[in-house]
Formats: C-alpha cells, sequence, structure tokens
C-alpha cells in the first residue's frame, strides 16, 4: 500500500474523533441558557460534557491500540441506539451513532493495514518499520 495512502488512513479516524468530540460539546452549551448561578452552570456543563470525556479518553486509548479503540467506537454506538431507544428522533441516532461507528471502521482499517508486514509498506510508524524489518530478515536468511 502507498505510503501516502497510509499517512492518510493513520489520520483520518483521529481528525474525525477530534471534530466529533467538538461536535458534542456543543450540545452542552444549553447549560448556559438555564438560569443558574456561575458554580451551578460550571458544575451543569461539566456533567453536560461527560460524553466528550468518554470520546476523549477512548481516542487516546485508539491512538496506541486501533484493534481497541475499533471496538470501543462501535460499542459507544451501540450503546447510545440501545440507552436512548425511543427518546429521540432518528436523526438523533444517524447524528450520534453514525460518526462513531464510522470512526471505528477507519481505526479497525487502520490498524489492519499497519499490522501488514509488506515489503514497501512499513514506514508509517517506527515500531511497525522495526517488526517488518526483522521480519524481512528472517525470511531472508536461510534455515540454519
Amino acid at each position: 500500500m502507498n505510503t501516502s495512502i497510509k499517512r492518510v488512513l493513520f489520520w483520518t479516524p483521529r481528525v474525525l474523533c477530534i471534530l466529533f468530540a467538538m461536535f458534542l460539546s456543543l450540545f452542552a452549551l444549553d447549560v448556559f441558557n438555564e438560569g443558574h448561578g456561575f458554580w451551578e452552570t460550571i458544575l451543569a456543563l461539566l456533567i453536560h460534557l461527560v460524553p466528550v470525556y468518554i470520546v476523549a479518553i477512548v481516542l487516546v486509548i485508539a491512538w496506541r491500540w486501533e484493534w481497541v479503540g475499533a471496538i470501543l467506537f462501535i460499542a459507544l454506538a451501540l450503546f447510545y441506539l440501545v440507552w436512548g431507544w425511543g427518546r429521540f428522533h432518528w436523526s438523533a441516532y444517524l447524528g450520534i451513532s453514525s460518526p462513531s461507528v464510522l470512526i471505528g471502521v477507519l481505526f479497525f482499517s487502520t490498524g489492519y493495514t499497519k499490522h501488514s508486514c509488506e515489503r514497501d509498506s512499513c514506514s508509517l510508524t517506527t515500531d511497525c518499520s522495526r517488526r517488518c524489518s526483522a521480519a524481512l530478515r528472517n525470511a531472508a536468511e536461510p534455515n540454519r
């Protein structure tokens, strides 16, 4: 696989996840219309941002372990569907669950391409480069 394609595939789920967290944080802005005092508003804002914290934690995990991140993002989408079923309009499920599933699929594909050691494909990370170099050396050496 081309190195530039792998770089795009590496960065796309990470950038989309950050944008998704920013999108979710917009829903927390409604606390400023509730008319509470300063500290009550701060507390309400922190509570309304809990989904953003969860997405950020899963992003930190997925940044290192793409497979785990893929599973967690898809699990978050399924959790939202089960938790909110019947409470909202169908567009709310589509708007919240779809980006999470997309990010999970992209992390899965990144993890898949990252760990497939092909001859010219391991320039994305140093760790992968070392593993592929070692695998190629072992394959090139005849059995003793």
